[in-house]
Parts: C-alpha cells; sequence; structure tokens
C-alpha cells in the first residue's frame, strides 16, 4: 500500500511543465523556505470538504505516506477549495501544508479528535487546568524545514465552544492553540487568515529561526486568552506584516513560568517584530511576560501600530520569575486611542503553584522607546518596578502623546523605575529626568532578518 502511495504521489509532482500543459490547470506561486519536488492534495488521501465529516484520518494519512519523501525533495499537501472539518495533525519534516484561498480548516468540537499532551516542562502546569493540555490544531515537534502557508487560507478554530467551557470553569485540561511547533527549526507561518482559536493562535516553542509573516488573525475582543503571536523560548524570529485583533495580547514575548521556567532555561531572544498593526481594548500590543522565567532579551520591534488597544509595548513580571527582560528596542510606533502608552508592571502575580522562590527577582534592565506618535490617551505611562529590585536603565525619547477630552490627572506614575527621557509630552515623571539623549536602536542586522524565500508553486485543477 505504501509502494502505492509513494508512485501516486510521485505522478502527482511531476514537472511544472507536464502540468501546464493539463488543461485548465491553475498554477499559483507563493513564497516559502524551501520549494518541494513532490505534491499531493487532501482528497487523495479521503479528505471530504464539506463542513460536516471529520478529516483527522485524511490528514494523518497524507502526511504519514508524504513524510516518506522527505529525503527526495520533500512533499507538500494542499488543502483545496472546500470546508475540512478536523481535529489535532502533526506535521512532518521538509514538509509543506498549503491552503487554498478558498479552504477553511475547521476545528473539530468532538474532544476525542483532540489528542492529550503533558504540560509543557518550562510552565509545570497548563494555563487553564493543572493536568495537562489539549494538542493544538496543527502540531509539530522536533521538525526541520516546515511551512505552514496558503493564498490566504483560513483556519477556524470554532472557538466559541471552548471559551464557554472556560467561563464555566468546565476544562480538566488546558485548551488547543491553533498552531504551535515545539523544539524545531526552519519555521515558517505565512499568508494565512487565523480566525476563533480556542486559545493562543500561534505558538513557536523551544524552537529557532522562525519566520511569521503576512498573517491576519482575528478574534472576538472579549474572547479568553485569544494572543496573537506568542513566541517562547525561541531564538532568531521574525515577525512581520501582520494584523490582530484579539481578546488577549496581540503578540506576548515568554519564556517559562516561575521555577519551571528557571530549572528549563531557555530565553526568548534576537527576536525582530515590524510592520504590525494591533487591536485589543483590553490588553497589549506586544507584551513581554508575565511568563518569562528564562528570560527575554534582544527584541526590535518597528513600525508598529495600535488602535483602541489597552497599552503599548508592557512588560509584565513578579517576584517569584528571576531571569531578566533586557535589551528592549521599540521605534516608530503610532498610536490611536490607548489606555497606557507605557506599561510595567512588577506584581503580574499568577504562580503556576506555591512552589515558586520568592527571593527570584526579575531583572528588568536596558529598555528603549523611541519616536511614539499617540493620540487619545487615558495615561501616559504606569511604571511599577518591585521595591528592592527596581526596573533600570530606562530610555524614552522624542515621544508626543497627545490626551483624550478627559485625561488622569496623573499622568505618569513611576514607583521603583530608573532611567532619563528627552523631548517627550507629557512632561514625565521625576525618576526618569531630561537628558540629552537619543535612545538607542540596534544598527545590526540579525540573522533571520536576511533570510530568503524561494517562489514555489501550486499546480493544479481549483
Amino acid at each position: 500500500m505504501l509502494i502505492s502511495a509513494i508512485l501516486l504521489l510521485e505522478l502527482l509532482s511531476s514537472s511544472v511543465a507536464e502540468f501546464r500543459a493539463v488543461e485548465h490547470a491553475t498554477v499559483i506561486e507563493f513564497p516559502a523556505l524551501n520549494c518541494r519536488k513532490h505534491s499531493a492534495v487532501l482528497t487523495d488521501f479521503g479528505g471530504v470538504g464539506d463542513g460536516k465529516t471529520s478529516n483527522t484520518e485524511a490528514f494523518k494519512a497524507a502526511i504519514a505516506n508524504l513524510s516518506q519523501l522527505a529525503a527526495d525533495g520533500g512533499a507538500q499537501l494542499v488543502v483545496p477549495p472546500g470546508k475540512w472539518l478536523t481535529g489535532s495533525f502533526n506535521l512532518t519534516s521538509h514538509f509543506t501544508l498549503f491552503i487554498h484561498k478558498d479552504a477553511i480548516i475547521l476545528g473539530a468540537q468532538d474532544e476525542s479528535e483532540w489528542p492529550h499532551l503533558p504540560v509543557l516542562p518550562s510552565y509545570g502546569r497548563g494555563r487553564d487546568a493543572g493536568s495537562g493540555r489539549f494538542s493544538s490544531l496543527i502540531f509539530g515537534t522536533n521538525l526541520t524545514d516546515v511551512v505552514i502557508t496558503g493564498n490566504n487560507g483560513t483556519i477556524d478554530g470554532q472557538g466559541a465552544y471552548w471559551w464557554k467551557k472556560f467561563k464555566e470553569g468546565t476544562l480538566n485540561e488546558t485548551r488547543p492553540y491553533l498552531i504551535e511547533v515545539m523544539y524545531s527549526n526552519q519555521v515558517q507561518i505565512s499568508n494565512l487568515t487565523l480566525i476563533n482559536s480556542p486559545s493562543w493562535n500561534v505558538h513557536p516553542i523551544y524552537s529557532s529561526d522562525i519566520i511569521i509573516q503576512h498573517v491576519t488573525i482575528i478574534a472576538p475582543i472579549d474572547s479568553p486568552n485569544t494572543d496573537g503571536i506568542n513566541p517562547d523560548s525561541c531564538t532568531n524570529t521574525r515577525i512581520e506584516d501582520s494584523f490582530v485583533v484579539s481578546g488577549d495580547d496581540c503578540i506576548a514575548v515568554k519564556s517559562g513560568w516561575d521555577q519551571y521556567g528557571i530549572k528549563f532555561n531557555m530565553p526568548t531572544k534576537h527576536l525582530v517584530i515590524r510592520r504590525f498593526t494591533c487591536i485589543s481594548p483590553d490588553s497589549a500590543t506586544i507584551a513581554l511576560g508575565s511568563e518569562m522565567s528564562g528570560g527575554i532579551e534582544d527584541v526590535r520591534a518597528e513600525n508598529i501600530t495600535a488602535i483602541n488597544t489597552q497599552s503599548g509595548v508592557r512588560i509584565k513580571t513578579a517576584v517569584g520569575r528571576g531571569a531578566y527582560v533586557k535589551d528592549i528596542y521599540v521605534r516608530n510606533m503610532t498610536i490611536s486611542t490607548m489606555k497606557y502608552v507605557f506599561w510595567m508592571t512588577g506584581s503580574y502575580g499568577q504562580h503556576p503553584d506555591p512552589g515558586f522562590d520568592p527571593k527570584a527577582f526579575p531583572m528588568i534592565k536596558g529598555i528603549n522607546y523611541k519616536d511614539i506618535v499617540a493620540d487619545n490617551v487615558t495615561y501616559s505611562a504606569r511604571l511599577e518596578g518591585i521595591e528592592n529590585d527596581p526596573f533600570t536603565d530606562i530610555c524614552i525619547s522624542n515621544v508626543d502623546i497627545k490626551l483624550t477630552a478627559k485625561p488622569k490627572e496623573l499622568q505618569w506614575n513611576c514607583t521603583d523605575v530608573q532611567g532619563v527621557t528627552n523631548r517627550v509630552t507629557p512632561v514625565p515623571c521625576n525618576l526618569l529626568p531630561e537628558k540629552e539623549i537619543d535612545c538607542p536602536f540596534p544598527e545590526d542586522r540579525l540573522p533571520i532578518e536576511d533570510v530568503g524565500l524561494k517562489t514555489c508553486s501550486v499546480i493544479g485543477n481549483f
């Protein structure tokens, strides 16, 4: 049976010239880390795109067969037009999942279609429940060279089922995410629309060399924990040209929780975020933490737009987190309607269990903001460090904040912080005195910025 399937895939992966000779064939070009020698369509493995039939086994069969071709140029699986109901399925290496613009992958609401996974070692428990977690809709672990893309195809998590259970407190496992990739490298997630995730949308963790671009993420603004993109204990990540409407942080940079993150000791570092737009009335454009116990460093965010969002780039931490948030650089940010432009919280006190170390103080140092324009703002800044553990080396320059018609009287609320400001209005607090300075932003380029994409193609009768 396997030999027959491989022969079938060899037929499907004929040359572009041969496919062009097929009457009515459509060629769709797309950018990817690598092109694949072989190609198949979900319907080749029994997929039914009626929105009612489960395709979990079809996805599993397709990927299991295509994984045999990893050493022979790799393979791509095309999800054609239709509505493809499925539970969780696992990806493979040297593989592309291509979702057609008229295709919708629908997350099943039958919990038996979602395998259970152990808790993440850097977290020690699930975020919703302590016992474990459901596998993500699209999941992969220990992969190399994996691409999840399309020409703006849609992944719909049908999250209302899960949001209801969360609000009722009836979950025994942590809700699934839409996309999660663990212990992997050379990962691309691009040119997709993600809607209604049960919880977080995109979660690369313990991984490196990641590109996330041209992704649209939409969830109701009152949906619980529907973070947009959460790089977690990852190195060399590029997030760009994306748009998020969320019930939580649009981007949340993480690295583990309290004693579990300290022990796992894997930071998130060398992260680029650029040309990114966020709408999230109750959360941050970019959050650093609160789970940051492996450390966060060298984050470079620029050309960021926030509309009707609670805060800009927010730092969240607490006693017990340990580790550090350092060498953070933000520039060219445009804000329209916001509660706090600058927000740092040293008392974000959620803990996985009582076993956290009360002597594990985080170090927050080298936080740089420049060239920010904000309109219709309620508070300029709320900067709350930790007593006997101040947040230091904060630099804010060239910032123009215009307030709401009824702003708060105290515009800069600062405790246990140290730094400098220059050309900032309204006038900052005394703990951030004026100094003639232009806050730094690195001039060098990170390796992930120079990773180029190839022009690949999908060919078929769509």
